[in-house]
């Protein structure tokens, strides 16, 4: 079934994302707003747009039946509900097709299965993907929860069964700290997803965080390669690139095979990311989570293999096959994306939305810059910071660390403050030009140079 009109339940960049690729295709779309994002750029750009409510997410972006009354009431056949919100709900999934029309993702049942980080360590165990020691399922017991920290020994990452973006987690380092984090980790999660569960795993010391882009159509599936997303503050991702320069062509092969593997094993449609612990010491890597929707930092996997993620999935969900095989999907270059926030990162990244008074985006062979921004736009203050991202490509790493430096030269967003001063460092720092870091390595960077991030252009 060919999707005619596509409802994007979703703002921001992603929104603008999904709009430019269905028109690309043909299919007409609907966006729909909360009242915050009246003069949105997706609202601008879409066929038709359809207020849902306040400013609240809850009342708005969360609000199942009132989206799906703006699809019936625009005639749209399908949904695509970018990424956050209500991406990896498996209720809305159902309660789409449910309603006649075609949902741009997995199924609801996949979603459920691998959405839940207790229910893909399962699946994952079962397709012979190496897991993180822990526990073997959510757990509930605080007594229970003691014991099984105490025999896979500390530190241990506390973890919410349900979610993910970093919520819910802490990390103890022996019992006292264990009873104390459990239980607000519990109760953030179950703020966060309505799920209070928790499930336990051993804390690898400086790993590296790799994850693995793969599309598949319910019957096959194929792996994009890999993206590094090691640089992270507070469990956020500010600084992704691919392909890991960490990683042996051998290991490589065997990381992407195993998402291929767990994917196929539960039918999966759509574009997912399968997310990794690897420890370059050891040359272990180990399954944590998978991401049942299409990513923030899905352009980079874009940049290098040079295939449209977006409109893929679009594809797949109106009933074709995968149109590429496996080695039809060739690795070509490198490349980074950096994500330009809304913050300051002079003031420990306080959120700072605002008017853009002048807006220059950078352009030249290789540069790219997904944002929804445009001069004038009040960025509204309800939601993610995310403005927007940009991406490099270049024949190899050192290439396009440079390529990212001069791209960053050439953007000013004024009228707000902006984490470009954070990439600007970044990129002419010596330890990121070796691809030196971990998972771990962003945090304490960010002590040291802590007087270096003014809100100013930044010089070596």
């Amino acid at each position: 079934m060919a999707i005619r009109k596509l409802l994007i339940a979703n703002r921001g960049e992603i929104a603008v994302r999904i709009i430019r690729a269905a028109r690309e295709l043909g299919i007409r779309t609907v966006q729909v707003y909360s009242m915050a994002d009246a003069d949105s750029l997706a609202v601008k750009l879409a066929d038709e747009a359809v207020p849902i409510g306040p400013p609240a997410a809850a009342k708005s972006y969360l609000k199942i039946d009132t989206i799906l009354e703006a699809a019936r009431l625009t005639g749209a056949d399908a949904v695509h509900p970018g990424y956050g919100f209500l991406a990896e709900n498996a209720d809305f999934a159902d309660a789409v097709e449910a309603a006649g029309m075609i949902w741009v993702g997995p199924k609801g049942d996949a979603i459920r299965v691998m959405g839940d980080k207790v229910a893909a360590r399962i699946a994952a165990e079962r397709a012979g993907v190496p897991v993180v020691p822990g526990s073997d399922g959510r757990v509930d017991d605080p007594e229970q929860a003691r014991a099984i920290a105490l025999a896979i020994g500390f530190p241990v990452m506390i973890k919410a069964a349900a979610g993910g973006g970093g919520r819910g987690i802490r990390i103890a380092h022996d019992m006292e700290e264990f009873d104390r984090l459990m239980l607000q980790a519990s109760a953030e999660a179950r703020a966060a997803f309505g799920d209070g569960g928790l499930y336990l795993e051993k804390v690898i010391e400086r790993a590296r965080h790799i994850e693995v882009q793969i599309l598949g159509d319910g019957t096959r599936a194929v792996h994009c390669f890999e993206r590094e997303c090691s640089l992270q503050r507070r469990r956020q991702k500010v600084w992704e690139e691919a392909p890991s320069a960490a990683l042996p062509q051998s290991l490589r092969e065997k990381l992407c095979a195993s998402a291929v593997s767990l994917a196929e094993s539960v039918g999966y449609r759509g574009a997912g990311t399968l997310e990794y612990l690897y420890d370059d010491q050891s040359g272990q890597f180990f399954f944590i989570e998978m991401n049942t929707r299409i990513q923030v930092e899905h352009p980079v996997t874009e940049m290098v293999t040079g295939l449209d993620l977006v409109r893929e999935m679009i594809r797949v969900a109106g009933g074709e096959p995968l149109r590429m095989r496996q080695d039809e999907i060739v690795l070509r270059g490198h490349a980074i994306e950096v994500r330009i926030n809304a913050e300051d990162p002079a003031r420990n990244f306080q959120p700072g939305p605002g008017t853009v008074a002048a807006l220059s985006v950078p352009g030249g062979a290789g540069v790219r810059f997904d944002t929804m921004l445009y001069q004038g736009y009040t960025v509204p203050p309800f939601y993610d910071s995310l403005l927007g991202k940009l991406i490099v490509w270049d024949e190899d790493r050192s290439a396009a660390i440079a390529r990212m430096a001069r791209a960053l030269d050439e953007l000013s967003v004024e009228g707000l403050p902006t984490t470009k001063p954070l990439h600007e460092l970044l990129a002419r720092d010596p330890e990121v030009a070796a691809a030196a870091f971990h998972t771990r390595w962003l945090e304490p960077w960010l002590e040291r140079n802590a007087h270096r991030l003014g809100t100013e252009e930044t010089t070596e």
